[in-house]
């Protein structure tokens, strides 16, 4: 079922339309008041007055408000007769029942979920939705409460996306959870649009706004973390250290300063590399002999 347009026409010149006639039946129903001597003009015309005020009370029940943003669900004796999103003051059909539906912006914020993401450790993860009713028709009448066919929704599109994601890439460039990169919000929102979509729903925007291991793994997780941070920055240090000896060495030998040989530059890389890659200072030992 799509939205369509319901009838509906101005309210405001309607209701001096509606006024006038009311000062009309008045003015009938004072007139065959006020000849009541005469039966049969002037006492038709007093009950015409009177039978046009209840048709007339019954005729300002077709005027609403339509603020702005929202819709107005109008349904004739249970069939959906259309939707008017037109703000300010309409006049309808008095037998039209009428539903409130905010088309404005709304946020929600799932709770924290308990998962185990695409390596197997558990973890917790929360998102903020940004979304909007688009279709009336189809937020009424498709599901029974839309507000908690999204909550749901959002809440299994979150734990699939979980899952199909590790929490951290450590350094191999693949998506993850800890990163939100564009393709993980993408898959986050595409999973939830696809879920709302016979809802009448559209999902502006998805992303974690939550995101931590489970408690009982959570101390061993962070030393892992740790270790993967020492280990990457003593990779770096080691590929510098390496670079600065090759330095030291081809300069020597391109210089003439000195020449080594096998044994030598062995003995030297050792002491190099030591110096540049240990977590202390070094203390020197002056040589004043000789070389060899």
């Amino acid at each position: 079922m799509n939205e369509r347009t319901a009838f509906s026409l101005p309210g405001i010149p309607l209701l001096f339309v509606l006024l006038g006639a009311f000062v009309g039946a008045g003015f009938l129903f004072i007139g065959g008041f006020d000849h009541v001597g005469r039966h049969d003009e002037i006492t038709a015309s007093g009950i015409a007055g009177l039978i046009c005020f209840p048709i007339l009370v019954f005729l300002t029940k077709g005027f609403f408000q339509v603020q702005p943003n929202q819709g107005k669900v109008m349904q004739l004796f249970g069939n959906y007769a259309g939707t008017v999103r037109e703000a300010g003051l309409r006049w309808t059909n008095p037998f039209l029942s009428k539903r409130n539906i905010s088309l404005r912006v709304r946020n929600f914020n799932s709770a924290n979920l308990k998962v185990n993401d695409n390596d197997g450790n558990p973890i917790e993860i929360a998102a903020v939705v940004v979304w909007q009713v688009v279709d009336t028709a189809e937020a009424v009448f498709q599901v029974d409460d839309y507000e908690n066919f999204l909550h749901i929704q959002a809440e299994a599109a979150l734990r699939q996306t979980a899952t199909s994601y590790p929490y951290d890439s450590h350094d191999t460039g693949a998506p993850s959870l800890r990163g939100a990169g564009s393709e993980v919000i993408q898959h986050l929102r595409d999973q939830i649009q696809e879920r709302l979509s016979k809802a009448g729903l559209d999902v502006i925007e998805a992303r974690i706004s939550h995101l931590a291991f489970a408690p009982e793994i959570a101390q061993a997780m962070l030393q892992r973390q740790q270790a993967s941070a020492i280990i990457a920055a003593r990779t770096r240090i080691v590929e510098g250290a390496v670079s600065m000896v090759e330095m030291a060495l081809e300069q020597l030998s391109q210089r003439g300063v000195v020449h080594l040989d096998e044994e030598r530059k062995a003995a030297m890389v050792s002491n190099l590399l030591v110096v540049l890659c240990g977590e202390r200072s070094t203390q020197p030992v002056v040589n004043a002999g000789s070389l060899y």
